[in-house]
């Protein structure tokens, strides 16, 4: 189930001329689940009308401190005792400035005053009043509260000036939005998970290598589900073309070697492994210096030596829940149980190779010791959700939260 599903999110505008992106941001919330109140300041509805949320998320736009709800009681303090997150998207520097000296003029500074939420708040602005030192002494402070901000992205403002001052795109908002549910409230917070996905290359010369068609996909959608649920996520990915999620920790490799090395590194504290990239079972003996040249030869011969076997080199760490793929053309069920004993794994995910890698889709068959579980073909991004709750299903009294007391909030 989505982390956003059920969970009351205000949503607070401010003005700047990057309003009307927050829009699709209201829209997808909204449409997963969430109930989504949106506070626009004075400011905000000179650059978007308030009829343009209101139709977004089905509820009326707020901006009078002084309105009684339907209970009779005060909004402005109400709404933020009974909020799940508080986002503010795009904050202006006005409204940062006002924010860490406690200012409570308007129902949005208010709200922020009386909410014990999180709170995600994403500067827009000049790249100029970013940089000012008044405008980063206050983003300090508001760090130091426990706020999360995240950074403005760099680029081509709405007049002709170049930096960093834009307004984040809106899905790495919503990724940081999970994350923060998920890290409130999710059957993960507090754990760390890694995470690898994509293909290896190993080299041949400068320019040419041995990889395969893995896309990435799958493995990324299992970080961001990961990420969901509240893990802290390290995502260590070999070459790929889907796009990686947002809000986890993305660590870049090439070779199979490289992959190794990384990934005995970051389990180092890790609580949960799950291996999904296609590494490379060989690589070449030797990588020629300089572009490999045809010549008048009529063959190449190029010879191979086996990688090292990340998830068996680590089969000794029984307190990691370890998980592992195998992606195989024939004989899936007879090669995934020995790959499940000899590696030492929890749980081994099988699938058939050529249907799978690069594909959207993905049919998996879970196998661990209580079983066989057969899903149906399923998108990649929901194929992760179900692999994740499986996961924490089986491997509960391993992966059980710990208690965070008073951050956390009702299912």
């Amino acid at each position: 189930m989505s982390i956003v599903k059920g969970k009351h999110i205000i949503l607070g505008v401010t003005g700047s001329i990057a309003a009307y992106k927050v829009a699709e941001l209201a829209r997808n919330l909204t449409l997963d689940g969430a109930i989504v109140d949106v506070i626009m300041t004075a400011a905000a509805q000179r650059f978007v009308g308030a009829a343009t949320f209101q139709a977004l998320t089905g509820r009326p736009v707020l901006d009078d401190m002084w309105a009684l709800p339907e209970d009779g009681v005060v909004g402005h303090v109400s709404l933020g005792q009974h909020a799940d997150l508080l986002v503010i998207a795009p904050a202006t520097a006005n409204t940062i400035a006002r924010l860490a000296a406690g200012l409570c003029d308007d129902l949005l500074t208010t709200t922020a005053l009386a909410t014990s939420a999180p709170i995600l708040i994403a500067p827009a602005m000049n790249p100029h009043m970013y940089e000012h030192p008044a405008t980063q002494a206050n983003i300090a402070l508001l760090r130091q509260r426990g706020v999360t901000i995240l950074e403005p992205a760099y680029g081509r403002m709405a007049e002709p000036v170049i930096g960093r001052g834009r307004l984040p795109e809106p899905a790495i908002i919503e990724a940081e939005i999970r994350a923060l549910l998920g890290r409130t409230c999710g059957p993960l917070r507090g754990r760390r998970v890694v995470v690898t996905a994509g293909g290896t290359h190993e080299p041949i010369d400068p320019v040419r290598f041995i990889g395969n068609r893995a896309s990435g996909r799958m493995g990324y959608a299992i970080a961001a589900a990961a990420r969901d649920r509240g893990a802290s996520v390290t995502l260590i990915s070999g070459p790929a073309t889907a796009q990686p999620p947002a809000a986890v920790t993305l660590i870049r490799v090439e070779t199979a070697l490289d992959m190794q090395r990384e990934v005995v590194s970051a389990i180092a504290s890790a609580d949960l492994l799950i291996m999904n990239a296609a590494v490379a079972d060989f690589r070449p003996a030797t990588a020629s210096e300089h572009k490999i040249k045809k010549g008048d030869d009529e063959e190449l011969t190029i010879r191979l030596v086996r990688n090292p076997d990340i998830l068996a080199s680590i089969a000794h760490r029984r307190d990691l829940v370890k998980i592992g793929f195998a992606a195989e053309t024939h004989d899936l069920l007879t090669y995934a149980h020995e790959k499940l004993e000899r590696k030492g794994l929890d749980m081994i995910v099988a699938n058939e190779a050529v249907a799978s890698i690069g594909a959207e889709d993905i049919q998996m068959i879970l196998i661990d010791a209580q079983g066989v579980e057969r899903l149906p073909q399923l998108p990649k991004p929901v194929a992760a959700e179900r692999l994740l709750d499986a996961i924490i299903e089986r491997f509960a009294a391993r992966l059980r939260a710990p208690e965070i007391g008073s951050m956390t909030t009702e299912e």
